[in-house]
């Protein structure tokens, strides 16, 4: 199992420092994760910092309460994209799948979807904590029928992360063709190694360089 290339290096903390930022690309470039997971403000510097390698520049869209307008989802992901990210990961409308609003929830993923069509993957966050079963498999539903190349579970910014019971519903949702992103919560390499199992494709983690080294983190995200 090549598990750096199922890494996105994340630093979403209100108050990272361009130095912890430059540090994140570097880490990510030695140990050739998948991506680093920055806010929209760092994705210029980082496409910079990372130009000519492999690693991708992923960055979060509605972050972290899902609460903007499809509109505002829509051109914050475009500018994202055009300012180097490839991959732009998008919480979902909450409150609206709970209201069972499922039209309004599958629109403001189509938005993003469509704003990042053919330039950058969309992953959508479900925020698995606040959600109930039926919650988790509709959020999952709707996301593919949006068009979504990925679910993920988490923010970490809200009530938890991301369990091996979450991972294996979203898997056993969406089917094969779609990515599951674990996020939240994964600090060791045995942590990561059981998500994998129950179907994650990917992992979000601040504890990227931990994992690597076998340690642990007592990182939340």
């Amino acid at each position: 199992m090549n598990i750096a290339g199922l890494i996105d290096h994340t630093l979403l903390k209100a108050d990272a420092t361009e130095a912890e930022i430059k540090k994140l690309t570097e880490e990510a470039k030695q140990y050739e994760f998948a991506s680093v997971c920055v806010n929209p403000t760092w994705v210029s510097y980082c496409a910079e910092q990372l130009a000519g390698t492999t690693v991708k520049v992923c960055t979060v869209i509605g972050f972290p309460l899902g609460a903007s307008t499809s509109a505002v989802k829509a051109f914050e992901a475009k500018d994202a994209i055009s300012n180097g990210a490839t991959e732009v990961d998008m919480v979902i409308n909450i409150g609206a799948l709970k209201d069972r609003k499922d039209e309004l929830v599958l629109k403001d993923v189509q938005a993003v979807v469509e704003a990042a069509k053919g330039k950058a993957l969309v992953k959508v966050i479900i925020e698995t904590s606040l959600l109930n079963e039926e919650e988790k498999v509709r959020a999952s539903q709707l996301s593919v029928k949006a068009g979504a190349d990925f679910v993920k579970t988490s923010t970490g910014f809200s009530t938890g992360g991301a369990t091996v019971e979450d991972v294996a519903l979203m898997r056993q949702t969406v089917g094969e063709h779609t990515g599951v992103k674990a996020s939240g919560g994964v600090r060791s390499k045995e942590d990561m190694v059981r998500m994998v199992e129950a179907g994650a494709t990917r992992i979000g983690a601040s504890s990227g360089v931990k994992i690597m080294e076998g340690g642990q983190s007592s990182s939340s995200y």
